[in-house]
């Protein structure tokens, strides 16, 4: 049984550390018990001894699931880095006996699962057949505690302007692409196509995210910044279902240019956005010591993500003409 030295002669039980990662990132003690194959009151039970352990309360318990205490979530950034280790060490071990990785798992956001990963995971499958891949759906800013307990090999999320990256303690992460917000509106727009200001646009209906989610914080921002007020009048965090609507002839949205690569072909026209220089940023993020399909599948992300912008190498649409489907 593993063991963490905690406080001198004090010793907290690796196991009981899982068990309180594992209620953080399933969000309940019901869900935890069963990715753990426990029953939820020997999960609580196991929760309550390692409370005792610290003397701390760690999770609070409610009816709509379990919430942890500045206590349990400072306990959380240590355990997943304690299982993080203990799962490099496991690694290392299968890999001095002769065994390599036998599985791969990855987390992504939706666009770079659709734009960057599909080509990604195809030429590394053809370069490592005997590596069982995984991809599983992870919005920002999740997912850094993931990687850091070693429950995901490789993350990949991105950056909104405005919006802060989360604590990447004990983690690498590296930006493999900066792509650009442009604006797209309804093919044979007057003004998209001559790169316009926000303050051109602020009669327009906008499609964007609710409030709190990452474009939109971007958007508000911006607009607050030119001293213009915009009417979100569509609300979704779904690039395709904007498109589709722009397409119909409904509104203007800030798109990220990689996503227009593999957009729907119909109904709009594309544009760089002049005095904001908007960019989302994507990164790839990983333990400090990778192994090396990892490395691999990094590798391979960078070049896909350098093939998302080359159809734009001569200049954004709208600064040379404007980009239309």
């Amino acid at each position: 049984m593993h063991h963490v030295v905690f406080e001198g002669a004090a010793v907290l039980d690796a196991n009981r550390l899982r068990v309180l990662v594992e209620i953080a990132h399933a969000g309940s003690i019901a869900a935890a018990a069963q990715r753990l194959s426990f029953t939820p009151p020997a999960l609580s039970q196991q929760l309550t001894k390692l409370e005792r352990e610290t003397g701390c309360t760690l999770v609070e318990r409610g009816r709509t699931g379990a919430t942890l205490t500045d206590a349990g979530r400072l306990l959380l950034e240590h355990g997943e880095r304690v299982l993080g280790e203990l799962r490099d060490a496991e690694a290392a071990m299968r890999a001095h006996a002769g065994r390599p990785p036998e599985r791969l798992s990855l987390g992504s956001f939706a666009s770079a699962a659709k734009t960057l990963l599909p080509g990604v995971l195809a030429a590394f499958g053809d370069e490592h057949p005997q590596v069982r891949l995984s991809l599983s759906d992870v919005e920002p800013p999740g997912g850094h505690g993931l990687v850091a307990s070693g429950e995901l090999d490789l993350l990949v999320t991105h950056r909104y302007p405005g919006v802060p990256l989360p604590r990447a303690a004990g983690l690498h992460r590296e930006r493999v692409l900066v792509d650009p917000l442009v604006v797209v509106a309804p093919a044979g727009h007057p003004v998209v196509g001559r790169g316009p200001t926000l303050a051109d646009l602020a009669h327009e209906e906008w499609i964007c995210g609710p409030p709190g989610i990452h474009d939109r914080t971007t958007l508000d921002a911006a607009a607050e910044k030119a001293g213009v007020r915009l009417d979100v009048t569509y609300e979704t965090h779904d690039y395709e279902v904007a498109l589709a609507l722009i397409g119909a002839g409904r509104g203007v949205a800030l798109v990220p240019l990689s996503v227009l690569g593999t957009a729907c072909r119909g109904g709009w026209v594309a544009g760089a956005l002049r005095g904001a220089d908007l960019a989302r940023e994507v990164y790839a993020v990983h333990r400090r010591r990778p192994s090396e399909p990892v490395r691999s599948v990094v590798a391979l992300l960078r070049r896909a993500a350098a093939r998302a912008l080359a159809p734009y190498s001569g200049g954004l649409p709208g600064g040379t003409g404007a980009l239309q489907r």
